[in-house]
């Protein structure tokens, strides 16, 4: 075992101060502050999108150009369907489908939702001067239909009989 001489110096840890190192350091740290800002900046503009996005999310979405509208005969009465499909397509609707109702005694004409787009039933309540108050949702995503046109015993009160 070897003692312990005063007289004898001690090794000296390795030197951080050598010129090299320092720059090397230096160069790391702000590479290393670079991506972090980086990452930081990216995060920020990615949040606020999405809450851009959210903002516009199905209540605020707008009518579509192209509304596909379904028209049931409630009122019992024929060839209203005809006159009321004739009328949506003179104003830009695309009427997939005509028929009857499941009952024939409807009172008041509906606009049913059928894809969770209020505004492209309001738009056809609009063109049908019909009341906001009778316009519902019932989404169904079996149905490849936007809006649904349940014609009722008013029929003859609304737009296309005026």
């Amino acid at each position: 075992m070897e003692k312990y001489n005063p007289a004898k110096p001690k090794q000296k840890p390795a030197s951080l101060k050598s010129p090299t190192v320092n720059i090397l350091i230096n160069v790391s740290i702000f590479l290393l502050s670079a991506v972090i800002i980086f990452m930081v900046y990216s995060l920020y503009i990615k949040l606020s999108y999405k809450e851009d996005q959210e903002l516009l999310a199905p209540d605020a979405k707008g009518a579509e150009d192209i509304i596909q509208v379904d028209v049931r005969n409630g009122c019992g009465v024929s060839g209203v369907a005809d006159r009321y499909t004739d009328f949506l397509r003179s104003k830009g609707f695309d009427v997939a489908d005509i028929g009857n109702y499941v009952s024939s005694d409807v009172d008041e004409t509906l606009i049913i939702d059928r894809i969770g787009n209020m505004a492209n039933a309001y738009k056809v309540a609009k063109s049908l001067g019909i009341k906001n108050e009778n316009v519902i949702q019932q989404l169904n995503k079996d149905y490849f239909i936007d809006v649904t046109v349940v014609i009722g015993k008013d029929y003859f009160s609304l737009t296309p009989f005026k």
